[in-house]
């Protein structure tokens, strides 16, 4: 093999360059920006060539730190995709989960317990977040998505389909302005779930007013929460009206802190699916949290139809 250039020389360029700052550099890397100029110094001169302008209070790629920058950045990639798939095979014991906020708040973790108890020797992180994990980089095991199913790349099981409906706190069909028809709303503060805006497919308040027939109301004043689970908890509150789905807020409406006040909702094709990585030999954590939540769905019994 051809000799390479040293490692800690690399890693200072790239740093660099992704920074265009020796200073950021070097606290990323935590060395001294003396370190980092010097390890930058050793690479321009292994190579022959400049890798960077020194200005005056900043630094810019010369056209060789630009040609080589890529390649540079796809080999640590790379690597750190390597070191990630070594270290699931040695962390067998614990079980990552990625699932969206909402759905975590609301469905998983008032159930998760189950599973820990089933499976002691097991321990689950549940990592919420509205990003989609990418299991070739990111450190997860099983993914909960809320899609249309088109996985081709995964192992994929169908855990709920959703529809969505208006719905408030109690306390809002009485009073001397009670919410009793559609036409009603307009006493009302609208709550909208500003996470369905990422998806053209999702249906809004927009689409249920036309619906059920009602006309000429201001859609763009109202509250806006980026989790699903927030426009809910404003609901409960009393802050008005949201057009919540109907998974998520199942436990609520079960214990009467929300009602469905029309009997009206909006399908879409969105539903809620477990992921994982097609293998060649599943492990046992990964098989066994897909057993339990299958088993977990058939018991709740959501009738969806109804």
């Amino acid at each position: 093999m051809k000799r390479l250039p040293p490692l800690n020389a690399i890693r200072a360029f790239e740093a660099a360059a992704r920074h265009l700052s020796f200073a950021k550099a070097a606290e990323e890397l935590n060395v001294s920006p003396g370190a980092v100029s010097h390890h930058i110094k050793t690479l321009e001169a292994d190579l022959g060539q400049s890798l960077f302008k020194r200005l005056n209070r900043a630094v810019v790629l010369t056209q060789a730190g630009q040609l080589c920058l890529p390649g540079i950045r796809e080999g640590f990639d790379k690597i750190r995709v390597a070191i990630d798939k070594i270290r699931k095979t040695e962390d067998d014991s614990n079980l990552r989960v990625s699932v969206g906020p909402a759905f975590a708040a609301k469905w998983l973790l008032p159930r998760i317990y189950k599973f820990a108890e089933l499976h002691p020797d097991i321990g689950v992180t549940v990592l919420a977040s509205l990003s989609l994990a990418d299991f070739e980089i990111d450190p997860v095991d099983v993914a909960i998505r809320y899609g249309q199913g088109d996985y081709p790349d995964l192992y994929t099981d169908l855990l709920f389909h959703e529809w969505h409906s208006p719905m408030c706190s109690p306390k809002l069909l009485e009073g001397e302005k009670p919410l009793k028809t559609p036409a009603d709303l307009k006493n009302f503060t609208l709550i909208h779930d500003d996470t369905l805006k990422e998806n053209p497919l999702a249906p809004d308040w927009e689409d249920w007013l036309n619906k059920v027939g009602v006309k000429n109301m201001d859609l763009t004043k109202g509250l806006h929460f980026t989790q699903a689970d927030h426009s809910l908890q404003a609901a409960i509150a009393g802050h008005g009206v949201t057009l919540g789905r109907y998974l998520l807020a199942s436990g609520d409406l079960d214990a009467g802190r929300l009602v469905m006040p029309f009997d009206f909702r909006v399908d879409w094709p969105f539903s809620y699916y477990l992921v994982s990585p097609k293998v060649t030999k599943e492990p046992l954590k990964v098989s066994a949290f897909r057993q339990w939540i299958l088993e977990e769905v058939v018991e709740y019994q959501v009738d969806f139809n109804r």
